[in-house]
């Protein structure tokens, strides 16, 4: 009897601690490995300003500090409201996707833009971390940040070629409005053929004007001719005549 009860108690003490070792490696396996991150803004902006319409910079650190195969999925972020905790827009995503080695830091660069009124907002920024099939979140910051508007230069290249391509864009507009609304000017259409600078008359010695012949059209020249030889006739014989009267004249006075 005595042996019976010996073995029985040998036996349950093993089967407690089997137990215990089965739980105990249970509760290992389902605890989250431990993971560390840290997000900080750049040395050029010591102040935590987040500034409105440019690149947010922040660098990530992540070191796993367990034995265990740790993939940092993204890293994401969002701004809420400092006193009531209002989500007011959540970050973009970065996808990351590298396996995090046992007690090695890594770096990773997180870029974010804000439009928000100038205040104060909470910025929080966590990373999706995943080991097997599980997954679970690290927070890296969550801190009250101050949203400021960027500083106004009048040598911003940024600022003058957006000027620069807005005007061109509203005078191109005003041009196109121009030739659309306003009539158009009629052209007037000039003469090819230039008027060839006439030859002046000149005067001859026995009083008559002189002409050029290409200027006059045909039918006046022929009359002007047929004129002509009439002339002629008519001085020719009024020359015969008169040739006549003082050869008889003369005849007489010979007799």
């Amino acid at each position: 009897m005595k042996l019976h009860r010996l073995v029985g108690i040998t036996l349950s003490a093993f089967t407690v601690s089997l137990l215990v070792g089965t739980q105990t490696v249970l509760a290992q396996e389902t605890k989250e490995p431990e993971v560390v991150a840290s997000a900080a803004f750049p040395e050029s902006n010591a102040f935590g300003l987040v500034v409105n319409g440019e690149r947010n910079s922040m660098t990530v650190t992540v070191e796993n500090k367990s034995d265990r195969n740790v993939t940092l999925v993204s890293i994401a972020g969002s701004l809420r409201h400092p006193d009531t905790d209002i989500l007011m827009k959540n970050l973009t995503a970065l996808k990351v996707g590298v396996t995090l080695l046992s007690k090695v830091p890594i770096r990773v660069p997180y870029v974010f833009h804000s439009e928000f009124k100038p205040g104060d907002l909470r910025l929080n920024i966590w990373l999706d971390n995943a080991v097997d099939s599980e997954k679970f979140q690290v927070v890296a910051y969550d801190s009250v940040v101050k949203i400021v508007e960027p500083e106004f230069s009048i040598f911003d290249f940024k600022m003058i070629s957006t000027y620069l391509i807005a005007l061109a864009f509203l005078g191109g507009i005003g041009y196109y409005a121009y030739l659309t609304l306003l009539p158009q000017p009629k052209k007037t259409r000039t003469n090819t053929a230039t008027a060839q600078p006439s030859t002046p008359a000149t005067a001859t010695a026995t009083g008559t004007v002189g002409y050029e012949e290409e200027w006059i059209a045909d039918y006046h020249l022929k009359k002007t001719k047929t004129g002509k030889k009439k002339q002629n006739v008519a001085s020719g014989t009024s020359g015969d005549e008169q040739s006549a009267g003082t050869e008889g004249r003369k005849m007489k006075g010979r007799k």
